[in-house]
């Protein structure tokens, strides 16, 4: 008898069929969904870019000789004894930090005079000289012990250009000097987040080579994960002034080669970057809440608008803002101060805590692949999808995403949009528009965007469909989110 003849043979054969091609159906069906990324556009940023970038805001905190002689750049010849706060609280620092929603503290540990604020071993102008805490006191330690208490990071900067130490202008001996403070920061106090290197140095100073290059290459021994700022980076570049305001069009990246670190005339390039630009170098704001660096009695903190204004023209231009608190004499950051960041804080809430856009139905000119990279991403609030269209197509020379609001959301104006590239993958947007409601002009357009752009409207508007067109010669656009927002602080905001 042939067995496979039998009717229960010919029934498990039939089943056995079933199931192959089921399993064959959903290997298929599964290989057709499974649409990988597109490539990214060089450069791109590290990790620990891409984590400073979201921040946003962190805080600086210019504390030092100069607070107790009422100046902006020390001389180097005060005596160590000038420096005596009764009432010393790093903690309180970290509140101003808090109220301000920072999440990376920077102290300067040396600022120009070259008194140092921890009890270095390579000279003696330091805290160990003066009164405070009978010689004993260290405020790094402090700072950074209060810092982690809080969950902030911290970050140190030291100041290449020193006034007091005689071995300024030697090139040698100077270079070892400030390598071993760098030893002695980055080795005895934990994980450091962010070094600072300025470039300012007076007219008239010494003349005096920097080994910037065994500098960083120190830095990132001691510290791998470290951020290192200065006019070229590597890491972070100094934005080109100290108002706190990028350029309309600024770019992430630039080209180090063009940059020497302290150089005049490099600040409009640092305020705009590079389109062309090799080397991923994102811009930092930096800006004081007061008129100066450090503390001053006759002083007071920027009203809330001006702040408002600084916010908009550094996160809202693809920055990130480094906020300056100076300490008093005492000490302690005034209470106006932080009753300032505190409101600042609020507005910013305010402003961004409730997105007009949400519950949008979103639609694009195409979408990549399966439902991975929908347009519908752009507004689920995450930092790890994004929309991204095909990628052969560009519609009428460019590509447009929209959000068709819901009915009863529709008359709820706005007068704040904001987009954000997916920069994980590069910086691609080259120019951009905004159009509500299919009207004929734009009701906001710019060239690069970046990590975030905001975009504020004249008067705000209401629409039922709002639609960003974007160009790009460097890739198709990967957008992570579009916003809708109302400031009820611009001048006729209304109210939310």
């Amino acid at each position: 008898m042939d067995r496979c003849a039998s009717p229960r043979c010919a029934l498990a054969a039939a089943l056995i069929a079933a199931v192959v091609a089921a399993t064959s159906s959903s290997l298929a069906e599964a290989t057709a969904t499974a649409t990988p990324p597109p490539l990214p556009v060089l450069p791109v940023p590290t990790a620990a870019q891409l984590r400073w970038q979201r921040r946003e805001v962190i805080m600086f905190f210019h504390f030092g000789m100069n607070t107790f002689t009422d100046t902006e750049w020390g001389t180097g010849r005060e005596p160590p004894a000038a420096f005596r706060p009764a009432a010393l609280d790093a903690s309180q620092w970290m509140d101003a930090a808090c109220a301000a929603g920072a999440s990376l503290v920077v102290l300067v540990a040396k600022h120009h005079d070259g008194f140092c604020l921890w009890p270095s071993a390579h000279t003696a102008h330091s805290v160990r000289a003066s009164p405070w805490r009978g010689g004993r006191g260290d405020v790094v330690r402090e700072f950074a012990d209060a810092a982690r208490a809080r969950g902030l990071d911290v970050g140190i900067y030291l100041s290449p250009w020193d006034r007091h130490d005689e071995r300024y202008g030697r090139e040698v001996a100077y270079n070892e000097y400030y390598l071993a403070q760098l030893h002695e920061l980055l080795t005895g106090y934990g994980s450091v987040s962010e070094i600072w290197f300025d470039g300012a140095k007076g007219k008239n100073a010494t003349n005096m080579t920097y080994h910037f290059q065994e500098w960083f290459q120190t830095v990132r021994q001691l510290q791998s994960s470290i951020n290192i700022f200065s006019d070229d980076g590597p890491d972070l570049r100094w934005v080109g002034d100290e108002n706190g305001s990028a350029g309309s069009t600024c770019w992430s990246t630039i080209n180090r080669s063009k940059i020497t670190i302290g150089e005049a005339g490099i600040e409009k390039y640092l305020n705009t970057g590079d389109p062309r630009g090799r080397d991923w170098v994102p811009p930092e704001c930096d800006v004081s809440i007061r008129p100066g660096w450090f503390w001053h009695r006759n002083e007071t903190a920027k009203p809330l608008p001006e702040l408002l204004e600084v916010y908009y023209n550094s996160v809202g231009r693809n920055c990130v803002l480094l906020l300056n608190a100076p300490p008093n004499t005492t000490g302690l950051v005034d209470a106006a101060d932080i009753a300032r960041l505190r409101e600042f804080r609020a507005a910013v809430t305010a402003i961004f805590g409730t997105d007009l856009a949400a519950g949008s139905a979103a639609r694009a000119s195409s979408e990549r692949g399966g439902g991975r990279f929908a347009a519908g991403n752009v507004l689920d609030g995450r930092d790890d999808t994004y929309w991204a269209p095909a990628a052969a197509e560009a519609e009428d020379g460019g590509y447009w995403i929209e959000l068709r609001r819901p009915a009863s959301s529709a008359a709820r104006k706005f007068n704040v949009v904001r987009i954000q590239e997916h920069v994980a993958m590069g910086q691609r947007v080259e120019r951009h528009e905004v159009y509500v409601d299919g009207g004929g002009a734009a009701v906001a357009s710019g060239a690069a965007v970046g990590h975030k752009r905001l975009h504020r409207l004249g008067a705000p508007v209401a629409g039922r469909t709002v639609r960003v067109w974007l160009a790009s010669r460097r890739g198709p656009p990967l957008l992570s989110a579009v916003g809708l927002h109302l400031d009820p602080f611009a001048a006729g905001g209304g109210t939310m």
